[in-house]
């Protein structure tokens, strides 16, 4: 473990209480870098009526900040809106290092921003894979490319999406980590008992939109139905193709054959995927894509499609991969089926190929690098900016000139000294190992 200790600021629009690889990852990581001994901030928006401070497991303080959503749970673009509350935190916590996940976070992107005005080092984990010729992607890029001209290090989940990132941002290779996603190998465990293999079961969990491969299970499933009486389908999952894949099942008279769960919470997935013998990934687009690691780690054979990081994830031995076409993924599903007795469940759960001690370990070596790098003048870090396009470089460096202007604004109506430190009190208890429910009982000592 290193000697040095970090003050580290989680920050993006996604944590719980929604759900998702981005979610997860944020607090697995923080958990873990807890136990390393490092101080760990999340700071993120309002969800419903949870807002303001609030602590979880292991003394993991979490900021929800009182801003609402605006767009697939991304709060409004303000630009300089949210500085002050960002800034009073960072001097409150005493952080040392902001750590912003997800390009499409637009905290994320405002809070690493306002960071690197104020002089600290910043962290920044990507975690889904970016077209370049659609409009959307195009837009995504140029605001990635602004964040990242600036940022000290950057941390991608796969070698694909690493290289995704850099062309995306222009950012320096060097600069660019690859650390994994992980599971957690306790909550993932295998059924008790093997299923038996008169009735083969496939398990499909994912939301249910295009980039998810959708389009395709509506082409996959009949055909796989109408080769094998003895497969029936389970799918979790909800959203806007959900209407598609019960068409389907209508259409070919599968309601026996394929189970419609909806939205399934995080907490149910493992009764669901221990359920079944294959798990299928249907996806278009994946950086890295956590789903198969948790359905592996239940000891479910993997089929999926060969796209984006997906290839980097498991072994051959425990996924079959297909090209993103119904009749290769159709291929693929017959080759599974029938190397279905010489898979172990327990065998491959007992592999446990990714671990959350390994990534906050690995994440711990950036950190330590980051804090490294020498403090830069504000004219050096306009370069940057100015560099990243005839216009978008000098639209950038305005941008930033006036944050720093807005922050010698606020520095003058409420200096540094002014704020309040807060206590590491959470940090202390988890040290002496207390349980979280004891926390406030340590404030009032």
């Amino acid at each position: 473990m290193a000697d040095l200790k970090h003050r580290i600021l989680m920050v993006s629009d996604f944590f719980y209480p929604n759900f998702g690889g981005v979610e997860n990852h944020i607090y697995y990581l923080s958990q873990c870098l807890l136990k390393l001994g490092h101080k760990v901030v999340v700071l993120t928006h309002a969800y419903g009526n949870r807002s303001g401070v609030r602590y979880m497991t292991g003394g993991l303080k979490v900021y929800y900040v009182p801003w609402r959503p605006f767009l697939m749970q991304n709060t409004f673009p303000t630009i300089y809106g949210t500085f002050p509350i960002i800034r009073t935190i960072l001097l409150r916590e005493k952080i040392s290092l902001v750590h912003g996940h997800q390009a499409f976070s637009t905290l994320c992107h405002e809070t690493l921003m306002h960071a690197r005005t104020m002089g600290y080092k910043v962290v920044f984990t990507d975690h889904s894979l970016y077209g370049f010729a659609d409009v959307g992607s195009i837009h995504m890029n140029k605001v990635l490319q602004f964040t990242l001209a600036d940022v000290t290090r950057a941390i991608c989940v796969s070698h694909t999406s690493k290289e995704n990132t850099v062309l995306r941002s222009g950012l320096p290779p060097e600069k660019v980590f690859v650390i994994p996603n992980a599971v957690d190998t306790a909550m993932f465990k295998p059924a008790q008992q093997r299923l038996g293999r008169d009735e083969i079961v496939i398990v499909v969990i994912s939301r249910l939109v295009y980039r998810k491969g959708a389009d395709l299970l509506v082409e996959v499933i009949p055909e796989v139905c109408r080769l094998y009486p003895n497969v029936r389908f389970v799918v979790g999952g909800d959203g806007p193709k959900r209407v598609r894949l019960e068409e389907m099942r209508e259409k070919h008279s599968l309601q026996d054959r394929v189970e419609m769960l909806g939205a399934v919470p995080h907490a149910s997935v493992r009764s669901v995927l221990i359920s079944g013998h294959i798990f299928l990934n249907s996806s278009l687009t994946e950086a890295f894509c956590i789903a198969i690691l948790e359905a592996a780690s239940c000891g479910l054979l993997t089929v999926s499609t060969r796209v984006g990081g997906v290839p980097e994830v498991l072994p051959d031995d425990m996924i079959v991969l297909a090209e993103p076409d119904p009749s290769d993924m159709v291929h693929a599903i017959r080759k599974a089926i029938s190397i279905l007795p010489n898979i172990d469940p327990q065998v491959m759960h007992d592999r446990r190929l990714y671990n959350w001690n390994d990534v906050a370990e690995r994440t711990e070596i950036v950190y330590n690098r980051a804090l490294k790098c020498s403090d830069q003048s504000l004219l050096e870090r306009l370069s940057r900016y100015l560099s990243c396009g005839a216009w978008a470089g000098k639209l950038f460096c305005l941008v930033m000139i006036i944050d720093f202007l807005i922050w010698r604004l606020l520095e003058l109506l409420q200096p540094a000294e002014d704020i309040e430190e807060v206590p590491d009190v959470a940090l202390r208890c988890h040290q002496h190992g207390e349980r979280i429910e004891e926390i406030y009982r340590c404030k009032s000592e």
